[in-house]
Order: C-alpha cells, then sequence, then structure tokens
C-alpha cells in the first residue's frame, strides 16, 4: 500500500484538510464531505491513498476527473483502470479519517466492466487487506456486505436488487459498535451484528477487476 502521505495521522484532521487545499471541507469537527470539485484533474488527493494488488502494482487508476457525467459538477473521483483479474479489488484509503462509529455516504455511477461493474464503500480499515465492505453490482444486481480479512473476502449478507445502469445511486452505511446498516438509494438492505474489526479504521473506496465507476459527493460523519 502507498504510505507516502502516513505521516498526516499525526496531524488534527481540520489541519491536514487545510494542507490538502480544496477536495473536501469540514462543516464540523465531526463532519467531513469531498466533492472533488475544488481538485486539479488527472490528480489524486493527497490524503487518498491507493493500495496495492498482490502482485505490488498500484490498486487501480484512481483520479479526480472533470465530466458533464458529475453528480455535483464539475468533478467526480473516478476508477478508470479497465480490466484487472476476478479476485483485483481496487482500493483507495484515506488518511486521517480513523474512527470506529461512523455514518459514511457515497454517491456511485457505473461506467464500464464486462467481468464486474459498481462499487462500494470501505470503512474499519486497518489497511488495504483488512476492512468492512458494502457494494453494489449493476452485472450480479445485487448488494452485499462483506468483511475482508488477509486480503480475502467473506460475505455477510446479500440483497437482490435491480440497480439501473444509467443513474447515479447513493450507498451509505452506518456502523455503532457491532451493529452495521446499509442503505441502497435510501432504502434500508442490511441490519446486523458483525464484530471482526471493533477499532478505528479508516475509511475508503473500491471496485473490482474491471469495473470502471464514477464517485462524487462521498461524506463522512463520525458519531
Amino acid at each position: 500500500m502507498n504510505l507516502s502521505g502516513i505521516v498526516l495521522l499525526s496531524l488534527p484532521l481540520s489541519l491536514l484538510l487545510g494542507w490538502t487545499g480544496s477536495s473536501e471541507a469540514e462543516t464540523a469537527d465531526s463532519l467531513v464531505e469531498w466533492n472533488f470539485d475544488q481538485a486539479s484533474a488527472r490528480t489524486l488527493p493527497p490524503q487518498f491513498s491507493i493500495g496495492t494488488l498482490f502482485d505490488g502494482r498500484p490498486a487501480g487508476d484512481w483520479q479526480v476527473l472533470k465530466t458533464d457525467r458529475a453528480k455535483s459538477p464539475p468533478n467526480v473521483l473516478a476508477q478508470l483502470m479497465p480490466k484487472g483479474a476476478e479476485h483485483g479489488y481496487k482500493v483507495v484509503l484515506i488518511q486521517g479519517t480513523d474512527s470506529a462509529d461512523i455514518e459514511l455516504e457515497v454517491s456511485l455511477l457505473p461506467i464500464g466492466g464486462k467481468a464486474d461493474m459498481g462499487g462500494g464503500l470501505i470503512w474499519r480499515a486497518s489497511d488495504d487487506r483488512n476492512y468492512y465492505l458494502a457494494r453494489a453490482n449493476p452485472l450480479e444486481q445485487n448488494i452485499r456486505i462483506y468483511r475482508v480479512v488477509k486480503g480475502l473476502r467473506h460475505l455477510l449478507k446479500n440483497f437482490d436488487q435491480i440497480i439501473d445502469l444509467r443513474r447515479w445511486h447513493t450507498l451509505r452505511v452506518t456502523m455503532n459498535g457491532c451493529q452495521v446498516q446499509v442503505f441502497f438509494d435510501q432504502q434500508l438492505v442490511f441490519d446486523l451484528c458483525d464484530e471482526t474489526f471493533t477499532g478505528e479504521g479508516l475509511v475508503g473506496l473500491w471496485t473490482k477487476s474491471d469495473a470502471v465507476t464514477y464517485f462524487d459527493n462521498l461524506r463522512l460523519q463520525r458519531q
């Protein structure tokens, strides 16, 4: 995993956000939002750290992209690598977001992919191999929640859901203690308890295999 920004973990979040520029805004001590609209196109916000695939290559081509398809114009954060192994997880984590009890939300737009499509949210991540994951897959037409341990996914629950490829969708997660809820387009799809990861961890974004996906309006509320 790329740890070039790891020294920032010791800084207060307000200083971290001020240093990175303008890809996000802190509206309260516990609320951070990223719309990527003030960031330079074809760059990655400095606090965003791309993971590594098992062969050591970067886990995806993550970059800010200017597009007329943005949910909140002009920019999105995009995963643009259009190829990958079946279990190639494209991961980007956000340094300085250590938290346990959270509400985490993102809008996502499926762009391409033949083996896989869509993407998801990561939370309580100790690194790019250990985290919780909630993802939406338009090819399979389902929502799933996993725990990922040492790079291996373990399915917790599946929910079959019609996912329209032509529009943006919203994925939201809340977790307090062991209790986790997942919402898709404001509909509750999962409500369960899991105690695999109990401490604080980072949040991030995820795609798989050859999925090309746009993300916008990422929001983290610490409880």
